[in-house]
Formats: C-alpha cells, structure tokens, sequence
C-alpha cells in the first residue's frame, strides 16, 4: 500500500478511519480557510473598484455571519447586489426626470394663466 493508492482515495472507508470527523479535518480549519479565501475576494474586488467600500462592509459582515458557503456563492451574490442598484439608481433617474418635466409643465401652465389675466385686464 503505497501513498500514490492513498492518493488517489484508497483504503480511506469508513472501516479504516479511527479519528472523528473533526479530528481528521476541523471544522475550525475549514472556516478560516472559507473566511480567507472570501476575504480575500471581497479585497481584491473592492482594490479593483469592482466595489465600494459600503458593498464591501456589507458583504464582510454577511461572510462573517456565515451567509455564503463558498466563493462561487459570494460572487452570485455580488453580482446581484450590483445589478440591484444600477436597477434602482436608474428608476431614481427616471423618476427625477419625470419630476422636472412635472414642474416645468406646471410653470408653463402658471405662466400661460398669467399672461391670459394680463391680456383679460388690458
């Protein structure tokens, strides 16, 4: 039995194990793994400017609160984020520009009823 068999997944069963779980690979281990590896992501992503700084602390502390199991997650969920708010930074446009032809439209009206009053009292 050499390591290339273990290697390849051999004679590892359930009937040669002696260990628990944890023992054998603690879950403490496999958490600072995840939580570098996201870490890592969100840095490299906000140094990028992928991200602002709120996205960043946003999405730091949901990792923290263990929110996303792996880095494939965490990107899903970036990209969400993202497209949410250039979907609602838009709608606010809209809204703005629909405002100001709202107040344009009634300071044309204004001035129209002004100038019938003038002409009326000439």
């Amino acid at each position: 039995m050499g390591h290339e068999a273990r290697r390849k997944g051999r004679h590892t069963g359930l009937g040669k194990r002696k260990g628990t779980r944890d023992a054998r690979m603690p879950q403490k281990v496999l958490w600072m793994r995840r939580q570098r590896v996201l870490r890592r992501l969100l840095r490299k992503y906000r140094d990028a400017k992928k991200i602002d700084c709120h996205i960043y602390h946003h999405f730091y502390m949901q990792s923290k609160g263990n929110q996303f199991k792996n880095k494939r997650v965490l990107i899903e969920a970036i990209h969400k984020a993202k497209n949410e708010k250039v979907k609602a930074k838009a709608l606010e446009e809209q809204q703005e520009a629909k405002k100001l032809k709202a107040r344009a439209l009634k300071e044309r009206k204004q001035t129209k009823k002004e100038e019938a009053l003038r002409n009326e009292a000439h």
